[in-house]
């Protein structure tokens, strides 16, 4: 299926889920009291799910690839927050793992839509010869 959409995208559905059970864990967890982490690590997993939007409406390929390598870095920062959040105490083992299990999914997902894209001859809507 091609997507029309960002919101078309399963790796954007990922992050969002990803970031909202973020923000649900600080909710039940200290972690909503560990204001400069919280504002960091919401940061961090909201700017993976934007940075997939913002690439995929450029429409174009290569552009769209920056935006994802930049995605995927967001999602290795809060994968490494998430490091610090559990060495902090916020939460237990299980939460930590389960965090940690989502953004490494993530990461290799975003890696496989880089490589799919970088295989594609589709350059996108932006480098697409104007019709005649």
């Amino acid at each position: 299926m091609k997507a029309i959409r960002f919101e078309d995208l399963e790796i954007w559905k990922n992050a969002r889920a990803l970031c909202k059970k973020i923000r649900l864990t600080m909710d039940s967890s200290s972690l909503g009291k560990d204001y400069p982490l919280k504002d960091q690590i919401l940061r961090s997993s909201g700017s993976c799910m934007d940075n997939i939007a913002e690439g995929f409406e450029r429409d174009g390929n290569k552009e769209f690839r920056n935006f994802l390598y930049i995605a995927k870095g967001s999602a290795g920062e809060t994968r490494s927050q998430v490091y610090r959040a559990f060495d902090s105490g916020h939460y237990s083992n299980e939460v930590f793992q389960e965090l940690l299990n989502d953004c490494m999914s993530l990461s290799r997902q975003i890696s496989g839509f880089i490589n799919s894209l970088n295989h594609s001859s589709h350059l996108g809507l932006k480098n697409k010869p104007p019709e005649t």
